[in-house]
């Protein structure tokens, strides 16, 4: 059974999509999925629904801009792969007890790569009484600016995702303040494809979930340094000891779910996120975005680990 999913960008926080090939959890279910990088960051989801490809990954947050602007799209998440936020704020100096409050007239770089941190960051900062304009924003920057910036003294924290946060950690030249995956669930990465498509192929969306069910499973039960060596080829980059150290930092963090179904509490403070933000104008509903019946399918059968 063969399917096209595509890939948006390529981030350490998405290992359990490289170990997936590397494991062999498709061809376990039956599938033959070919990988392709989008063509267009962000654009995933507008090619599924274009009918470019079957499949793509990546947050709800496209899925939730896309059904605000057309209910009629057809878009639709089945499967949960990351439950929590994987964005890290890191600061300059020492502070253990950090609080919401502490940013208010300090000088942020905020991820700028992809919208969602700073939209989740915003809602975390409203939720604790505080104003997000109270922020100094420092002008766009990718991580590895913002990294520069704050190693220079020109910033009192930046927004970063593993391995930027470590490396700064190791070089003494950042301290962490905050964990968002600490709020709790958090609805930040899941798998897409359309209605129509699930009317057509109900079984390749049942394997596709069974398959990632499968890794995940195996990834919570090996530690950091045993993921790391599955997916080394993937992100070349990062030393091996820091990849495996940021492995175990999400891991202990509960950044991936610990089953393939979308947690409603987590889509909705996405949603809401979103919504008390002003970047949608609906509060949609869980089941107008998220058919979960793959996933409590995959439950059921409780296929065991890769």
């Amino acid at each position: 059974m063969r399917l096209t999913l595509l890939e948006n960008f390529r981030s350490m926080f998405y290992a359990p999509f490289y170990a997936n090939t590397v494991l062999g959890s498709y061809e376990a279910e039956g599938l033959d999925v070919e990988v392709r990088m989008t063509p267009q960051l962000g654009k995933t989801l507008d090619a599924v629904v274009a009918g470019e490809a079957e499949m793509s990954w990546g947050g709800p947050m496209r899925l939730l801009y896309a059904l605000d602007a057309n209910p009629k799209s057809g878009a639709v998440a089945f499967c949960e792969i990351v439950g929590r936020e994987p964005t890290l704020l890191v600061g300059r100096t020492p502070n253990a007890g950090f609080r919401m409050g502490d940013l208010a007239g300090k000088t942020v770089a905020i991820f700028t790569e992809a919208p969602t941190p700073w939209i989740c960051l915003q809602h975390d900062l409203r939720l604790a009484g505080v104003d997000p304009a109270s922020i100094r924003r420092s002008p766009a920057g990718t991580m590895e600016e913002n990294a520069a910036l704050l190693r220079a003294g020109k910033v009192e924290a930046i927004q970063v995702f593993e391995p930027m946060a470590q490396q700064l950690i190791d070089e003494g030249a950042g301290h962490l303040w905050y964990a968002a995956a600490d709020r709790g669930p958090t609805s930040f990465t899941t798998l897409f494809t359309t209605r129509q498509y699930i009317e057509r192929n109900p079984e390749a969306v049942l394997r596709m979930t069974r398959a990632m069910y499968r890794t995940l499973k195996w990834i919570h039960a090996h530690d950091g340094r045993e993921l790391a060596q599955v997916v080394a080829d993937y992100l070349p980059e990062i030393p091996q000891a820091t990849l495996a150290a940021c492995c175990n930092a999400y891991k202990a963090l509960g950044l991936w779910s610990l089953s393939p179904v979308v947690d409603p509490a987590g889509f909705e403070w996405k949603r809401d996120a979103m919504f008390h933000g002003g970047e949608i104008h609906t509060r949609l509903a869980y089941e107008a975005c998220i058919d979960p019946s793959f996933a409590a399918q995959a439950v059921r059968d409780d296929p065991p680990s890769i």
